[in-house]
């Protein structure tokens, strides 16, 4: 399909495809290219700018979006979107579709008013996660890309046969090509919900402004965040240090003055806040939840439960802590 005879603006009083579908593509616009709707959509519409700049509005609100930006126009409201003035090329995935209720509380904090929303991504400069699995704004914004060609290519599939292998990122559209697809069958549109479904969460949860430790040594902030991902993990001073390229001492020494408690302090508290999360919704055992939480002793783990939330696991399951504690 190329982009031959498509119309660059939408005829007046086109809703844009219902929200019962799922319609995803990804364009890469020259100057002059603009949609409008001047009664909006009937779907919400998302958009995942790759490169360039687009310019979109939304009732009287309006954002530039560059590399990274997710921008998200709920239905019901006149808008208009385009390659933004002055620059050469708007390259960017679009979604049409219902969006999910969770959606709503995750893109809250990210309103600009009269239904538009901005998820504006952490600055490359001020990476929040020098891991070598995540450097900077690398990481996350590949598995974004990742996820919008599997959400193109489960959109293709017909449900039946084997499901189509996730188109790789050199498939992307080039020249004058688009791609795109619509979602008919259940199977199709759940797949291609759930590939938008972590896109939403990949770009709200790493989004600039919404991210605990603001102030914190980003190396510090990136172990407290290797062990909150994984409490139950074997950590140790020395294996955190590794991972943000500090000696031991350098590290356990500005981890401490940082937050004021030591690595191996933070480990307790986080593996003790997993264990409680596991008593309150689930019926493993407590030797189980032990394991799970990381406690080599169920003996130990009783110890430090009951001091740390005044009284023991198991009677934490069926009364909750303490009052005072």
């Amino acid at each position: 399909m190329t982009a031959d005879g498509l119309p660059e603006t939408a005829t007046h009083g086109d809703p844009g495809p219902p929200p019962g579908l799922v319609v995803v593509g990804r364009y890469d616009e020259r100057p002059g290219y603009s949609v409008q709707r001047p009664r909006g959509a009937d779907s919400w519409l998302l958009t995942w700018t790759v490169g360039g700049r687009g310019t979109l509005r939304q009732g009287r609100t309006e954002t530039g979006a560059g590399a990274g930006d997710l921008v998200v126009l709920a239905p019901g409201t006149p808008h208009r979107y385009g390659v933004q003035q002055g620059a050469d090329h708007w390259e960017f995935w679009w979604v049409h579709c219902g969006a999910r209720p969770s959606w709503t509380a995750w893109l809250g904090p990210h309103g600009r008013g009269d239904g538009l929303y901005v998820v504006t991504p952490d600055s490359p400069n001020s990476p929040h996660s020098p891991g070598p699995a995540d450097s900077g704004a690398d990481g996350p914004r590949a598995r974004i890309e990742a996820a919008f060609h599997r959400m193109l290519a489960d959109a293709r599939w017909t449900g039946t046969g084997t499901p189509p292998e996730t188109a790789p990122p050199a498939s992307a559209p080039t020249d004058d090509r688009v791609a795109v697809a619509v979602a008919h069958g259940t199977t199709a549109r759940e797949l291609a919900l759930c590939a938008l479904e972590e896109v939403v969460l990949l770009t709200t949860g790493a989004a600039r402004g919404t991210r605990a430790g603001t102030g914190v040594d980003p190396r510090v902030q990136c172990a407290r965040e290797l062990i909150a991902a994984d409490p139950g993990a074997p950590h140790t001073v020395r294996s955190l240090a590794a991972e943000v390229s500090l000696s031991p001492s350098r590290f356990a020494h500005l981890f401490t003055r940082q937050l004021g408690r030591s690595p191996m302090r933070e480990l307790r508290e986080a593996r003790l806040n997993h264990a409680a999360r596991l008593l309150e919704s689930t019926d493993l055992s407590v030797e189980r939840v032990a394991a799970a939480s990381g406690f080599a002793s169920p003996f130990h783990f009783n110890r430090v439960f009951r001091a740390r939330y005044g009284t023991p696991p198991g009677a934490y399951r069926t009364t909750g802590p303490m009052v005072g504690t």
